[in-house]
């Protein structure tokens, strides 16, 4: 009985349209780019769901409404000055500030760690120093975006109103250069508490307490030590707040008020240590940021 001979297996290929890529080959500036990008679009709720755009668009109203009713009183009122310097500005709404930090530090960061991914997609992975400049500097420009647009509304209004062109400008810029600081500074704190754990009600909880308990304590054994007599020791207290730093600052090196019991603000020579100790944990965030992310393997 013969057995039917079995047939060779056939082999077929089939063109389904791949194609080499021959364009421009981007390297890692881009990606970096594309990443700074993307979180800052999303610290704003951008490119997101709609109910991700109420809460950072509610603040940045917040922080913008104030200015606007200061320039129309100094119009209305025909004023010599506006009711509030620039850089006593962030200083009046920071509580502002420290919630919109608190909603958005984490959802730059606490996502990623959680799911050990990024809703972009590269060809090739990304450094470890690319991820963290992009997120540093995408949470700090939406801060300097959120702090810096009521200072311009109060630069515009203070010409509308005819106030004079010198003095609001000097005025103008060193509000820039202290939001731009106090940008950097949050900015870096904030991820920092972000980072720390990959759950983002745990963050938001974090960031809350770093702005309002370092805060509420500093002001309140500021009050205490003026009121014992001790206003010497109020300007060395204030290196414990983040909010007390930049006011420290801004009073020695910007001409600022200081907001101090007393106004009992830093002269040139403290101010050296309070810009010190600013730097300082700028940089320090970062590389506590490099070390967290080195930790978990990303």
């Amino acid at each position: 009985m013969s057995t039917p001979t079995s047939q060779p297996a056939q082999t077929q290929i089939h063109n389904i349209g791949y194609r080499n890529y021959d364009g421009e080959r981007l390297g890692r500036a881009y990606a970096r780019r594309s990443l700074f990008s993307q979180s800052l679009r999303g610290s704003f709720g951008l490119g997101r769901s709609a109910k991700s755009k109420v809460l950072p668009m509610i603040l940045f109203a917040v922080m913008c409404v104030p200015a606007a009713i200061m320039v129309a009183v100094a119009v209305a009122t025909k004023a010599n000055d506006l009711p509030l310097e620039y850089t006593r500005y962030a200083i009046f709404t920071q509580a502002v500030i420290g919630l919109y930090l608190a909603a958005q530090a984490p959802q730059a960061v606490s996502r990623d760690l959680r799911f050990k991914s990024i809703p972009l997609y590269f060809s090739r992975p990304i450094e470890r120093v690319d991820y963290v400049l992009a997120k540093y500097a995408a949470m700090a420009s939406a801060l300097f975006i959120l702090t810096a647009a009521p200072l311009l509304i109060l630069y515009i209004g203070s010409l509308l109103a005819k106030l004079d062109f010198a003095h609001q400008t000097k005025g103008f810029a060193q509000g820039l250069l202290s939001v731009a600081l106090l940008s950097l500074l949050f900015a870096g704190l904030g991820l920092v508490m972000a980072a720390l754990t990959p759950r983002r009600g745990f963050g938001v909880a974090a960031v809350i307490a770093l702005m309002t308990i370092t805060y509420g304590a500093v002001s309140t054994v500021q009050a205490i030590a003026f009121n014992q007599g001790s206003p010497g020791a109020v300007k060395w207290l204030g290196l414990f707040s983040p909010i007390t730093l930049i006011d420290g600052v801004q009073t020695a090196f910007l001409g600022a008020s200081s907001s101090y019991p007393g106004e009992a603000g830093p002269g040139a020579g403290p101010g050296v240590v309070y810009l010190l100790v600013v730097l300082g944990l700028i940089y320090g965030s970062y590389a506590v940021l490099m070390r967290r992310y080195r930790k978990v393997g990303l």
